[in-house]
């Protein structure tokens, strides 16, 4: 009887305050599409820190003929630094393998990648470094790997690559924060508005509360249609935000085609953001209809 009569009001309800009902569902839509939004690149920055921590390895660049560097003093690395480089290497715990790379496949690689850059035609052979790429059995643990080789005869520089996709994660994760900062604060605002409107409302319906109270009608039985009318206009908002973020795999798709260096979230990680989006939704006008309610329906 209470659910029934609750929806029965609800048209009532809504055609009441069209203004105000509306403003809650634009509210309320743009606030979710940024919560989720914040959700989404915190999936994106998980994956990618999946894809390419496995991918991380270590550069151990020695000295060439040219090199000006004071650790570069004596010359090109020798062949018997180069063996104590290796066996450094080879016998840390935390390396899982060793790759030699000469200066002629320095060099080739450099001439693939740079191929339309002007200084393809100047840089010769003998102009880059011969290294040893190092992939570590755990990508977290490499500063023991670094400071085993770091000075060493010979040795030019250690570069591991984590460092290089830092700042990237670092933008990502500050980007998933902004998106978060704003949402609450348009949370917020559609928690004031909701309330605002069930203020509204219960002045608009004093008479009818006023009776009701007068036959004896139960609190619970007064608040439930100005909770459902609240609770819908929430849902009416994630649906719209739900079907938003829909476009983002469509948008990731084609940059998985178009960048493939970097892997991309699809319709898996938006399906698992959407129930949250409704969770959220509702929670909010529940609450926000309590706290008003408790207020304001006094008669």
């Amino acid at each position: 009887m209470q659910i029934r009569y609750a929806f029965s009001e609800l048209g009532t309800g809504l055609r009441r305050n069209v203004t105000m009902t509306v403003a809650v569902i634009v509210t309320v839509w743009i606030s979710l599409v940024l919560f989720g939004l914040g959700m989404l690149i915190r999936s994106e920055v998980g994956i990618v820190k999946g894809f390419w921590y496995d991918k991380v390895e270590i550069a151990v660049f020695m000295c060439n003929g040219v090199s000006s560097a004071p650790q570069c003093a004596d010359g090109a690395v020798s062949a018997g630094q180069r063996g104590d480089i290796q066996q450094a290497l080879e016998s840390n715990p935390e390396v899982r393998k060793i790759f030699h790379e000469t200066q002629q496949q320095a060099f080739a690689r450099y001439q693939e990648i740079y191929k339309d850059a002007a200084t393809a035609k100047v840089v010769e052979a003998k102009d880059l470094p011969e290294s040893f790429r190092v992939s570590l059995k755990n990508p977290e643990d490499y500063q023991g790997v670094v400071s085993a080789v770091q000075g060493l005869p010979g040795v030019f520089s250690v570069q591991d690559s984590r460092q290089l996709l830092e700042p990237l994660f670092k933008g990502l994760n500050g980007l998933q924060w902004i998106s978060i900062g704003l949402a609450g604060g348009l949370l917020v605002a559609a928690v004031l508005q909701i309330g605002n409107t069930i203020r509204l409302t219960v002045f608009s319906r004093r008479r009818e509360i006023g009776i009701m109270r007068l036959v004896g009608a139960s609190n619970f039985y007064i608040q439930l249609p100005f909770i459902v009318e609240s609770v819908v206009a929430a849902l009416v908002g994630a649906a719209l935000a739900c079907g938003t973020l829909a476009f983002t795999p469509l948008l990731t798709a084609r940059l998985r085609t178009d960048i493939r260096a970097i892997p991309w979230i699809g319709w898996d990680e938006t399906l698992t953001t959407m129930p949250i989006l409704f969770g959220l939704g509702a929670l909010l006008a529940i609450l926000a209809s309590f706290a008003t309610l408790r207020k304001y329906l006094t008669v």
